[in-house]
């Protein structure tokens, strides 16, 4: 099956009824009709996009599938590109002129990390997305920290984080890993999930329904396999993991969506080697929301849970309430987002340079106290 199939319509419903718009499968509404209404005044058509190439894209319209330029909304800005899950304006071709994307409805939501560039930019992985699931196999140890990471840029987003626990067939203790993974992602649902016995298949669908979700996780994570058992059909190529490392072979190149039988979409993304975090101040704060309690108690408002008397962050880690991993991981992803921040902002890292030096200041001071006299 296409990502692009959708039904026939010789005669267009009427469009004020959003559920019974052809599109709406695709995750059409009011919303959305709203934010149209002034191109399709124009005579533009509404298109969801489906998959992004070189200057292309391939789109969905109440018609049928589309594939139009985008060059007309070429941006230098990487945030602002064409992505696969926006909205798009789309101007008719001809017979000898292709379609053209003329113009990109607001994001509600959007999936951001940094690059790898030294510029500190960012890549939008997916756009208008309700749900982030973070696949996660049981078939090789779990990393909490990395989960962290997926989690707090998926909190960012704006869409709704789950945890997909795959290939549960082949865990020796699923609900352990279950347990540990819940304790990184507080507030977050966890489902184990397995595309071979079918377990937590329909729960995560039923779960995902009529909305858009993106499934992201490393190679290997079984992000391709569960998106087929979702869609009912092979719509993507799978291999094997490597046995060595349990690492997979990045079978997904592109971010391509595609449609659920039940209603709804998901958009598969390719596995992600590196997860930069990128203006993700909140997202850190969401998946780290008990420190973030604990803190509230803290003798100083401005506690940085070091070495502050008071501070009772440390003491939960000291009674054995907050393991001192995870307190390691949110200074590690607080002081990664700082930093990113610093580097694309000349404001914050000039402030975070006189901070630094107030900080070496105030500890040599306090070097020399303990020292006492000469």
């Amino acid at each position: 099956m296409s990502p692009l199939d959708v039904p026939a319509h010789p005669e267009h419903p009427d469009h004020s009824d959003h559920s019974a718009h052809p599109l709406a499968r695709y995750g059409w509404d009011e919303p959305t009709a709203e934010a149209f209404a002034p191109y399709g005044r124009q005579g533009l058509t509404p298109a969801r996009v489906v998959r992004v190439d070189r200057g292309r894209c391939d789109t969905v319209t109440a018609d049928g599938p589309v594939r139009a330029d985008t060059t007309a909304v070429t941006s230098p800005d990487p945030l602002l590109t064409v992505c696969t899950g926006d909205w798009a304006a789309l101007e008719p071709g001809g017979r000898r002129t292709p379609w053209t994307v003329r113009a990109l409805l607001p994001r509600r939501t959007a999936f951001v990390r940094s690059t790898s560039s030294k510029r500190s930019e960012g890549q939008v992985l997916a756009a208008n997305v309700d749900h982030a699931v973070v696949a996660v196999s049981l078939a090789v140890p779990l990393d909490p920290g990395r989960l962290e990471r997926f989690l707090a840029l998926a909190w960012e987003s704006g869409a709704q984080p789950l945890v997909a626990l795959t290939k549960t067939d082949l865990a020796p203790d699923a609900a352990h890993a279950a347990a540990d993974a819940g304790a990184a992602a507080p507030g977050v649902r966890v489902l184990p999930v397995s595309a071979v016995t079918g377990e937590g298949l329909d729960v995560l669908a039923a779960v995902l329904g009529g909305g858009t979700a993106v499934v992201l996780g490393q190679s290997g994570a079984g992000k391709s396999t569960l998106v087929n058992a979702m869609v009912g059909q092979d719509v993507l190529e799978v291999r094997e993991i490597r046995a060595s490392d349990g690492k997979g072979r990045h079978t997904t190149t592109t971010r391509e969506l595609f449609a659920l039988p039940g209603g709804g979409v998901v958009i598969d993304t390719p596995g992600l080697r590196g997860v930069g975090l990128w203006d993700a101040e909140e997202g850190v704060d969401r998946v780290f929301a008990d420190i973030g309690e604990l803190a509230r108690a803290c003798r100083f408002h401005d506690c940085a849970h070091t070495t502050e008397p008071g501070c009772a962050v440390l003491a939960a880690v000291d009674a054995g309430t907050l393991p001192s991993r995870r307190l390691d991981s949110y200074r590690k992803l607080l002081r990664e987002n700082q930093y990113l921040a610093a580097r694309s902002d000349a404001r914050l890292r000039a402030e975070l340079r006189r901070d630094w030096k107030r900080k070496q200041a105030l500890g040599r001071h306090m070097a020399e106290r303990k020292r006492g006299p000469r």
